[in-house]
């Protein structure tokens, strides 16, 4: 049996009957879980039946897809309904959003449900969405200030209690405390300790924020217990970086919910469903088409389209599928109005849209109301698709990182593509494996790498050929990808002969397609790294890392990191250097009362000591990942 198999659970549900299992029971929850999941389930309608054991069966009633209640699971075992296994089958199971999607917020016939810019699978499109996980918080500190307040000031309620609709509610910073609690308590034990008893919290804590209108945290909440299922089940695509992130995202909203006020405030609480807003007509350019794989296993097209003032806009279709769909969903109509275009005719055509609607992230809805034509479409040389390559590389790079900074606050806007007239260098070795060095304006060495290395799409064969054509002008487009040097997922290309544009994850070029080598142009080594390559940086890094694994008390166990610090000083990170000094004293810390009995240890104050290493490491990469881009100065000449 595996999650898929089980409908979602409603994450209340869920936390209530862990809540109501007996100290004893709870101690065996999580082994109950494991053996749970060995049995064989069958499915009749909307009910779902584990095989407990020979003589005992589970069911799961789900109606409408989602476990609503908690008497809609039933065991047939002598213990129940106080036994272990219902709570267990629900641990075992995805959770759900139970709550009605709010009229009027979103098109109902959104077109394609595109996946967010880094790839992974939309809200609508899988089964584990609770509200809107949002984009994470945007109020990073300084790269070199100071550590933010501790979080219990945050959730301490003002002595003025008039409403107003600038602060949050006394209900909600209660709300958010019980979050941070949780969160906390998830980062005190790592991965190995946050068993389905710390899980069943943070649902219960997400649940109290969704019904306070928290709907930003109660997402984040949702977002660190699907990590940590698949991080505890061994899950292939679980990437520690992605639960540093949602536990970051985490706490930090729960911690803002109590300060922040007016816009902010609103961007704090978040929106349960991204709304799609009129946008009257639109005369729409063809840029290029993408294929989409998640690690979830859906799978897809996305086309980019441009108007006449630059904006970008979307047009997708992803659902479960993988990269077999992914390959045939490129040839199929989009579903935009009465257009009989493909996704790749799309890529290089345009439309004329009426009664357009839009998302924040640049998504076309696909409601009844919206028309579109097939109209002609611009080549990349030509006007208005040109002025995208007219903005300097540094300034787009800036932008990008702006508008996909892992802490941006929802609706920023913006897209993480960059367009670059490039001259190819060759290929060059990575530690991320081989990537192609090319030079772009201001003399900037830019690596361009896969942005799909499924060997079924032809973005590695594609990117492996151009290596071989040291010299080539090309105009390009590629996603960024935050580095301490520049570097770009390749995802379209201007054809080398000139002749149209080329989808590097879909079109195929071949030798034929490349210039004739010059023999006096040779591949030239990659540029020698910037300073911020070579930061100490990382040494902060691993710690915040090293947390989410083992929790505190792991990270206590270090000893002496005054060497780690000094390099840090050294390297101009002073405030590196007292982050991690006071990060691991205070996992280490742990005081006795009069007895020499171990006190509980300090959770609130070591997690505002991790927030504050883990968003300073963020600004200060953001920060080199910026500079890295700035145009290289003009060679001196001598006379």
């Amino acid at each position: 049996m595996t999650a898929a198999q089980l409908p979602p659970v409603a994450p209340e549900v869920t936390a209530t009957l862990v809540e109501e299992l007996s100290p004893r029971l709870r101690k065996r929850l999580d082994a109950a879980v494991t053996k749970l999941g060995a049995r064989p389930t069958h499915r009749d309608g909307d009910t779902v039946t584990i095989a407990v054991d020979e003589e005992t069966d589970l069911r799961m009633h789900a109606p409408g897809g989602v476990v609503a209640t908690a008497d809609a699971i039933t065991c047939g075992c002598l213990l129940a309904p106080a036994c272990v296994h219902r709570a267990a089958a629900a641990c075992a199971a995805p959770a759900a959003d139970p709550a009605p999607e709010p009229a009027g917020q979103e098109d109902p016939t959104e077109a394609g449900s595109a996946p967010h810019a880094d790839g992974t699978a939309p809200e609508s499109a899988t089964p584990s969405s609770y509200g809107t996980a949002s984009a994470p918080e945007s109020a990073t500190p300084s790269p070199y200030g100071t550590a933010p307040a501790p979080a219990a000031a945050a959730f301490t309620p003002p002595d003025d209690t008039a409403s107003s609709p600038e602060v949050a509610s006394p209900a909600q910073r209660v709300a958010a405390g019980a979050v941070w609690s949780a969160a906390a308590a998830v980062l005190e034990a790592g991965v190995e300790g946050a068993g389905a008893v710390a899980q069943a919290a943070l649902l219960r804590a997400a649940h109290t924020a969704r019904l306070q209108h928290l709907p930003r945290a109660a997402g984040a909440a949702l977002a660190v217990v699907t990590l940590l299922r698949a991080a505890r089940a061994g899950d292939p695509s679980y990437r520690t970086s992605d639960l540093v992130t949602a536990l970051a995202e985490l706490l930090g909203t729960a911690h803002r919910v109590g300060t922040a006020s007016g816009t902010e405030l609103a961007a704090v609480r978040g929106r349960a469903r991204r709304p799609y807003s009129p946008d009257g007509s639109l005369r729409l350019y063809g840029l290029f088409t993408e294929p989409v794989v998640t690690d979830s296993g859906h799978g897809g097209a996305r086309t980019w389209v441009a108007g006449p003032d630059g904006r970008l806009f979307t047009v997708g279709d992803v659902a479960p599928g993988g990269v077999g769909r992914a390959l045939g969903v490129a040839d199929r109509a989009v579903r935009l109005g009465e257009s009989a275009l493909t996704h790749r005719e799309l890529g290089r055509a345009g439309l004329a849209v009426s009664g357009a609607t839009v998302s924040p992230d640049g998504r076309l809805g696909a409601g009844k109301g919206v028309k579109a034509v097939t109209a002609r479409g611009a080549a990349w040389t030509e006007p208005p698709l040109a002025a995208l390559w007219e903005m300097p590389p540094f300034q787009q790079a800036t932008r990008a990182l702006r508008a996909t900074s892992r802490y941006a606050d929802p609706d920023v806007g913006g897209s993480d593509l960059l367009f670059l007239d490039v001259e190819l260098r060759g290929a060059v070795r990575d530690p991320g494996g081989t990537c192609l060095l090319a030079t772009c304006d201001g003399g900037i060495p830019v690596r361009l790498t896969v942005a799909d290395d499924d060997p079924t799409l032809a973005h590695r064969d594609n990117l492996m050929l151009l290596a071989t054509a040291p010299g080539t002008r090309l105009r390009i487009i590629g996603r960024l990808v935050p580095a301490l040097h520049p570097r770009l997922a390749l995802l379209a290309c201007s054809h080398p002969t000139g002749e149209g544009t080329i989808d590097l994850g879909f079109d195929r070029l071949r030798r034929a397609d490349l210039p004739v080598p010059d023999a006096h142009v040779r591949p030239a080594p990659p540029e020698p790294g910037d300073s911020g390559a070579h930061s100490p940086l990382h040494l902060l890094e691993r710690r915040v890392e090293q947390t989410v694994p083992a929790g505190r008390a792991a990270l206590g166990m270090l000893g002496d990191v005054s060497a780690e610090a000094h390099r840090l000083r050294r390297a101009g990170l002073p405030t590196a250097a007292g982050l991690l000094t006071a990060l691991c004293a205070s996992a280490a810390q742990r005081e006795r009362d009069a007895f020499g009995r171990l006190l509980p240890a300090d959770t609130d104050g070591f997690a505002t000591h991790w927030l504050a290493a883990v968003r300073y490491t963020s600004a200060v990469s953001e920060s080199l990942c910026t500079a890295a881009w700035e145009p290289r100065p003009e060679p001196a000449v001598t006379g």
